[in-house]
């Protein structure tokens, strides 16, 4: 189990020439489908290292790549500076070096993962789908985009199943519904989008925004759990 305080990482894994790092939960029975976590801009904090053993608890291989080399922080300036000196082409190296190392591990079963991903993190597992095409089966971004302004989802052919915050002051549901038809144009996969009368990171009971709600929390996973399940089987 995670450890609170500084980076949570257990596992190395090659990408791209270099070695990356994460954080790699093992469900009870031994083995099950791949599922990448993608950490929020807090780095891969107790949080997020806490969620993927949430999912291995349920029965998925869940590994969270350390996209900040070790950096974590609980201050919003610093987690914005972290998010901005991270190279999208290194994260994404790195998502898609994750993507290879599940698919390979023998506690890996089916020959596609799934991605889950959180504010920041939304938006890498809805990137790493278009990036990994049917190597990824399945997205589920909470409260998060890709950056890059008309982001070509062509290449995605997972499904897709959104949780977004009507209260989120930085991303809009006007956004959210651009970027689901953009995808159901480019796949031909309708996705799957729910909004939580709640405020952006309403899922991390770390609570660092003040803004986390238990019962939406309750709703999304159990949504995710029942999408995955059938994305994945």
């Amino acid at each position: 189990m995670a450890d609170p305080g500084g980076s949570q990482q257990n596992v190395s894994f090659p990408s791209n020439g270099r070695e990356a790092h994460g954080y790699l939960a093992l469900p009870p029975a031994g083995s099950g489908p791949g599922l990448v976590v993608v950490q929020e801009w807090w780095g891969l904090t107790s949080h997020i290292a806490a969620m993927a053993d949430r999912f291995a608890a349920e029965g998925f291989t869940a590994l969270a790549p350390d996209l900040f080399g070790g950096a974590t922080t609980h201050d919003r300036e610093e987690a914005s500076r972290l998010k901005q000196q991270l190279p999208v082409e290194r994260a994404a190296r790195d998502l898609r070096g994750a993507v290879d190392f599940l698919l390979a591990h023998p506690a890996v079963t089916g020959d596609a993962v799934g991605a889950v991903g959180f504010c920041m993190g939304g938006g890498f597992a809805l990137v790493l789908a278009a990036q990994e095409g049917d190597r990824v089966a399945a997205a589920v971004p909470f409260y998060g985009l890709p950056d890059a302004p008309g982001f070509d989802y062509r290449g995605l052919t997972a499904e897709v199943l959104g949780h977004y915050a009507e209260q989120d002051h930085g991303i809009s549901m006007a956004a959210v519904d651009d970027a689901a038809a953009r995808i159901e144009a480019a796949s031909g996969r309708k996705p799957e989008i729910h909004f939580y009368p709640a405020g952006h990171a309403f899922m991390n009971d770390e609570n660092l925004l003040g803004t986390h709600d238990p019962e939406q929390a309750g709703i999304a996973w159990r949504r995710t759990l029942a999408f995955l399940r059938g994305a994945l089987d």
